[in-house]
């Protein structure tokens, strides 16, 4: 199985209006309520894919035991995740149709108490016996102190699984440098970690850093990739308009089957590059449809960068 870890879970919703205007009322078309947080999201392609996939992280108060209902139904799926005191937060993301862009509003997390710590991390050493593979994603919650995903990536490590790693700032610097096997950054997050602005060369920087590979996030711009086996891009020509939302767990998803299937990387990316695509162009937000992920996959380009 594979596990994903997401210790600042939310329940999403989303609504969808015509046109977003400033200062005045709007009639929803359409709204959504889905479990969320960027390893839930990864967790539920993955299931989507056909892989066995197991959720920890923190949930609590009604909006946590909305998010767990939600979970519940989801073929080979299976929630671990640990109980909080503080209610697990919401995020709105309202869907302009018209201009195909989406607003957020993101609540802050749910603090974390220290035994609610050691309770998740007995249940992480747990998890990682039979993991074939570990996501941890997101922000830290309050309450977890910024070392945690190095910890984590440590522990992962110490146990013989893969790791990848998901987040920014400071966490994100002080968990690549405990060596995951791949980091996946979007574009500012990697200028925050490596000072630089200029893709290949940050990318390139962040995997001195530590990672085993680093895949950056690039928008509409694709993937750029620096693995053991070289420098890759992958684009697809032709964006498509839609929600991005859950679009980079998405990528993530696609990453952790190419790697416990051991994909090839020319492979990995194009389908993790079609994977976000459909995610974008899905009429339920953080959904991805098939068909359009197999339509896409023809249509992404992957090419060997000179390092």
């Amino acid at each position: 199985m594979i596990l994903t870890v997401t210790l600042s879970t939310a329940l999403d919703l989303t609504y969808e209006v015509p046109a977003l205007v400033p200062r005045t009322s709007h009639r929803v078309a359409h709204g959504a309520e889905r479990p969320g947080g960027k390893g839930v999201n990864v967790a539920r392609v993955l299931a989507a894919l056909g892989h066995e996939t197991v959720v920890t992280g923190f949930a609590g108060g009604p909006t946590g035991d909305r998010l767990r209902e939600l979970l519940a139904p989801v073929p080979g799926l299976t929630d671990a995740l640990v109980a909080t005191e503080a209610a697990t937060r919401r995020t709105l993301a309202v869907v302009d149709t018209g201009a195909g862009a989406a607003t957020r509003f993101d609540e802050p997390g749910a603090a974390v108490t220290a035994a609610e710590w050691t309770a998740f991390r007995e249940r992480y050493a747990e998890l990682l016996d039979g993991a074939a593979a570990v996501a941890l994603c997101g922000d830290l919650p309050p309450g977890v102190h910024v070392g945690a995903y190095a910890e984590l990536v440590r522990a992962a490590r110490a146990a013989g699984v893969p790791v990848l790693l998901d987040t920014g700032g400071e966490p994100l610097r002080r968990g690549i440098a405990a060596r995951p096997d791949l980091v996946k950054p979007d574009a500012e997050e990697l200028a925050g970690l490596t000072g630089s602005r200029e893709p290949r060369r940050a990318t390139q920087d962040a995997r001195r850093r530590g990672a085993h590979t680093v895949v950056t996030s690039l928008g509409a711009d694709g993937l750029l990739a620096a693995t053991p086996d070289g420098l890759w891009s992958a684009v697809l020509l032709d964006p498509v308009r839609g929600d991005p939302t859950g679009a980079g767990d998405s990528v993530v998803a696609a990453l952790l089957a190419g790697l416990v299937d051991a994909t090839p990387w020319p492979d990995r990316l194009a389908h993790a590059t079609a994977l976000a695509a459909a995610t974008i162009a899905a009429s339920t937000p953080g959904e991805y449809d098939p068909k359009r992920h197999a339509d896409l996959l023809p249509q992404v380009t992957v090419t060997a960068e000179t390092p």
